[in-house]
Parts: C-alpha cells; structure tokens; sequence
C-alpha cells in the first residue's frame, strides 16, 4: 500500500517508518522541514519525503492523492498556550480537509486513554481531535495508548533520571496514581498490523500492558531491573507548581513539559478491555520486559528515536532549522580558530561523537557549569544529553544545542544554542584544505547581549583553544 506517515520525525513516527517499509509499502513521509527528515529517507526508493505544515493550508497540495492508510501521529504535549487546542483543532481539521481530496481508505490515530471525567488538558484536547477526524470518505482507527514505555520515551528517561540520581525520594503524591504502560514495540505493533485491516475500520481500542501500576510502582520496578535499592515517600503537600519545578531540576525534561506531565499523572489511565489483542496477534510486554529490552538498545547504541530530539523540548526553533543554517556574519561576534588536520576520519569521529557523555574535549566542567546556570534561569541545561553516542543528524538534541547541519561528506557540523542567552549564538566545525576551521558566531540582542559576550570572551580564549586541539589530536 501506500501509506502517509504524519509526524515522521517524531518519537512514534520515526519507528514506524522502518516496520513499514519491511512490510513492503510504499511510505510518505510529511514533515514541516525536510532537514529533519532521516538521511536514509532520502536513499531508500519506496520512501518520499514532503514538506507539509498542516498549519498551514498552503502546503497541504504536496499530499499525493493515491494514498490508501494514513496515520495521524501530530502531537505537542509541551505546548502550554492559551490557543493549545485551538492549534490542535487547526491541524486535525486542515488534515481532514486534505485526505478528503485523496483516495486514502483508511485514517490511523494514536491518541490517549481518556476514560476518567475529569481529563488533563492535553488528554481533553486528544479527544477532541478524535471527533474532528472522524469523516464518512474514510474509515478511521483510534488507538488510545497511556504510559508508553521505550528507549528514549519521555517516560523512561523521566524515570531513569530520578531512580538513578536519587538513592531517597519525597515525593508529590501523583506517585499513586494507577496506570497501565505499554511497551513501544506494542505500540508500533498495533499501528502496523492495523494498516489495511477491514475489521478495525471504524473502531477505538484503548490499549494497554498486563499490569496495573502506580507510577511509584514503575519507580521501583525499575529500579530492580537496574539492581537498585531506592526508597519512596510520597507527600501530600506538594502542589502541581511544586511539583513541576521537582521533575524539572531532577530530571532532564522541559519546564514545559514537566507541567504537562504533572498535569497528565494525576489522571488515573486505566483503558477498557476489548478482543484488538486476539485480532492483531499482539501479546504485549509486562513493564519490566519493556524496561529490560530499552536497555539492550541503549547499549547496543541503537536508539531509533528520543523524545529529546523531538521539537517539543526545543526552546527556540519550533520546527524551523532552515531558518539557521545560514550564519549571520554582520552585527555579530566572532571566534574563529583553525588547526591543520593529520588524520581527517579521526577528527570527523571526534567531532560527530562530541558532548553527551563525551564531554567536550577541553574545560568540560565549565560547559557543566554553565548548564546549571542554564538549568537555573529556566533553560535546558545540559542534562539532555544526546540520543547516539556516534551520529548526529540535523533536529537531534545535543546538551543545550541542537543540530541545525550534519554531514560527514561535506565535513561540516553546525550547531546552534538553545540555552538561556541575550541574543543568538551558532557553533560551526568544518574541515577544508586540509584545515579544520572552528566558528563560534554570537548575534547579541541589545546592551545586555553585548556584555554578556565580553564577559564570557575570557573563557572562550581557551576552551575553544583547547577543544580545537583536542580535536585534531587524534591520538589523545
């Protein structure tokens, strides 16, 4: 079949694609910016990728109209403004509106399980779109997922942030809210075996894992998978804000996106028991069996997709890095260095492998503290890491920059900071004539950002120094 994959670079969309195409359909693959789109796409002949902002009436034409299933994976969990879910209706409607005009038979949404009276506001504003998707040209499948539980899930990662730093927690009390999470690979199951199959037109399945857990409960089942002793007291006294702010300076999530989280845990997500199990042949994983196969592929290094390279942890682009690959050169700042390169595969390894656990070759504590400082004043800090310990491919999170341009046959990387700054700032390493040239660029806003670049000019004398010749020595 041919199949159009919404949010392809997302955590979901990003799976799924590579199932698919085993299957042997052909894949449309929409995303708002095309540099985001995977490198492989590109390579791959039963994948198209197109530019399509479902915001954005304007480009829905690129939809090609002989498509025959369509999923819907458009989400924003940590989008906290006041036009949320108008935003989330806007796009909904414009989807319709355009796979009304194609031959699409059978529409695919993952959304939430929304059986309480009471909902958050992000499970509230999922419902509502499952009425806006709903159209007699085409059939419509709702899945209703809750906890999703995988490498790089904003649950797992949540979680592993707090069982692995502290040995002692006081906590608000959402820890005992009831939940049933749900292995990804289940998830991706479910989509896929959907695709084209007649008996789930029409129809909405909550599904779920075999457990009913508190998520104090998923704390310590987690930390038995990890050989861990940890010690939970939940309080009564902590408010949502409160709450918030523990989740945002424990793990390595958003402000944003902890509130949406705090604001979605204290729902109890318990779905309503159907035959989609029997019908697709799905047999999901108990929690313990989803956290112990996320750690097989952390340690393969094989992480597919992260909830940190998804643009909901951005604190700038929102989906625009074409917008940053051209590098202001007039009204900025500038540090320029450059070092001949003796071996230009080593130096290129060191480069695509740099931060995260890496460090940054030279002066890494004071990137570390600089994080805090970021982490402090509301940013990302460094604690989001980076999704692969080798390759860096444009959108991907790394610290508190994200990757705008990577490609190791032009032999350039550039980054651009999402940290807490008075202005703009951009971190290019590119290798030509043999030479290895390291910009750091600062576009000031205002008094404020220009003496935050003098005052911070000292240190970059000799980290950049030092991170330029640790790059070209290869033998370090």
């Amino acid at each position: 079949m041919k199949i159009l994959v919404t949010g392809a670079t997302g955590y979901i969309g990003k799976r799924i694609v590579p199932f698919l195409i085993h299957e042997g359909h052909q894949v449309v693959c929409a995303v708002r910016d095309k540099l985001r789109a995977e490198k492989s796409y590109l390579e791959e002949e039963r994948i198209d990728v197109i530019e399509v902002d479902f915001l954005k009436p304007e480009t829905l034409h690129n939809i090609p109209k002989d498509i025959d299933v369509a999923y819907y994976l458009i989400h924003s969990m940590s989008n906290t403004s006041r036009d949320f879910k108008s935003l989330e209706e806007r796009c909904a409607i414009n989807f319709k509106a355009a796979l009304e005009f194609t031959k699409v038979k059978q529409v695919i949404y993952l959304s939430g399980i929304t059986n309480e009276d009471k909902l958050s506001k992000h499970l509230q504003s999922r419902k509502n779109v499952e009425d806006i998707l709903e159209s007699a040209k085409y059939a419509l499948t709702i899945f209703k997922a809750g906890i999703i539980v995988g490498s790089g899930s904003s649950s797992f990662e949540i979680i592993r942030d707090l069982v692995e730093k502290l040995p002692f927690m006081i906590a608000p009390k959402w820890l005992n809210t009831k939940t049933q999470p749900l292995a990804v690979r289940d998830v991706i199951a479910f989509l896929t075996r959907a695709a084209g199959n007649e008996a789930v037109y029409n129809n909405t399945y909550d599904v779920f894992g075999p457990e009913v857990l508190t998520y104090k409960q998923m704390l310590l089942q987690f930390a038995e998978v990890r050989d861990l002793n940890r010690y939970i007291l939940t309080v009564p006294v902590m408010t949502p804000k409160l709450s918030s702010y523990w989740l945002y300076f424990v793990t390595s999530t958003s402000y944003k996106l902890a509130t949406s989280l705090v604001d979605s845990m204290g729902v109890q997500i318990i779905g309503k028991s159907s035959n989609i199990n029997t019908l697709l042949g799905v047999k999901p994983l108990t929690y313990k069996e989803a956290v112990e196969l996320a750690f097989e592929k952390i340690e393969q290094n094989s992480i597919i997709s992260s909830w940190k390279d998804s643009m909901i942890s951005s604190g700038r682009l929102r989906n625009q890095l074409h917008k940053y690959v051209n590098v202001p050169k007039y009204g900025c700042f500038h540090d320029y260095k450059e070092r001949p390169v003796t071996n230009t595969k080593k130096t290129i390894d060191k480069i695509w492998a740099i931060g995260g656990k890496t460090g940054w070759y030279y002066g890494t504590f004071l990137w570390r503290i600089r994080g805090y400082i970021d982490k402090l004043f509301g940013g990302i800090g460094l604690r989001r890491g980076r999704t692969s310990l080798t390759e860096l491919d444009a959108g991907d999170a790394l610290d508190f920059w994200r990757v705008i341009f990577a490609d190791k046959k032009q032999q350039k990387l550039l980054l651009y900071a999402e940290m807490r700054l008075p202005g703009e700032a951009w971190l290019e390493f590119k290798i030509e004539d043999n030479l290895l040239k390291q910009t750091a660029t600062f576009r000031p806003r205002g008094l404020w950002g220009r003496l935050y670049w003098y005052s911070v000019l000292p240190f970059h004398g000799f980290i950049f120094k030092g991170m330029i010749n640790k790059l070209v020595n290869v033998e370090s």
